[in-house]
């Protein structure tokens, strides 16, 4: 490997995956009364970084199959947004340190913020590779803004159809995974379609339906704060 090749690296990582966990910074602000171990979000990020080189293949079958159909979206996000489950999953969802409504959204978002960093490297290190700096730096600045948050986003709402029905029975819990799953993967669909179909047109009011959606998301992340006992001094 050249120095070449280890700078386009350095710099992907630095673009790719920096911006990304400012966001997850900024969530786990929202939970600093109780923050949940510092080891089991670790490997919540590295399993969603896992979950990234799954998905890949998965979609590249899918490519092949459908190519640019429109219900391709809802395939390609549907694997994702159940790749970043199942990571959750295996991670946080049967461990004892679970035990308050506010926690499920954080380990969902930390998986997803795993996914979006890798994502975000595999982006931007070919333009580094070829020298194209300006590009780069251009997607990545964007990526923060639209395709992490959304990632962000999509998982949290999962995370939050979870933690309302903390307490429920079995069936209830399963119903609003499902809605929560099933609101994911439209979101998710949504956005690649908007971005997709109009070349990038209309990226601002892409961009603003995605901030629409976070205010929603603080707000009811709230709630489950409220539900979880803890309010702001």
């Amino acid at each position: 490997m050249d120095s070449l090749e280890i700078r386009a690296i350095v710099y992907a990582t630095l673009t790719g995956a920096v911006p990304a966990f400012i966001w997850l910074w900024f969530w786990l602000k929202q939970d600093k009364e109780r923050p949940e171990p510092r080891g089991l979000l670790a490997l919540c990020v590295i399993i969603g970084m896992t979950a990234v080189l799954l998905v890949i293949p998965i979609q590249k079958i899918i490519n092949e199959y459908y190519g640019q159909e429109k219900y391709a979206y809802v395939l390609w996000s549907a694997v994702e947004e159940i790749a970043k489950y199942i990571g959750v999953l295996l991670i946080a969802l049967k461990s004892a340190e679970l035990d308050e409504p506010v926690d499920y959204p954080v380990y969902f978002i930390a998986v997803a913020i795993g996914f979006a960093a890798l994502e975000n490297i595999l982006f931007v290190i070919e333009p580094f590779r070829t020298g194209d700096t300006l590009t780069s730096l251009m997607t990545g600045n964007l990526r923060f803004l639209g395709a992490t948050l959304l990632h962000t986003n999509a998982s949290a709402l999962v995370g939050i159809a979870l933690g309302l029905t903390h307490n429920s029975n079995w069936f209830s819990k399963k119903v609003m995974l499902l809605i929560g799953l099933c609101t994911a993967i439209g979101l998710h669909a949504l956005f690649n379609f908007f971005i997709i179909e109009s070349n990038g047109g209309s990226i601002l009011q892409t961009f603003g339906f995605l901030w629409v959606i976070t205010i929603i998301v603080m707000l009811l992340f709230e709630k489950l704060r409220r539900m979880s006992g803890i309010k702001y001094v």
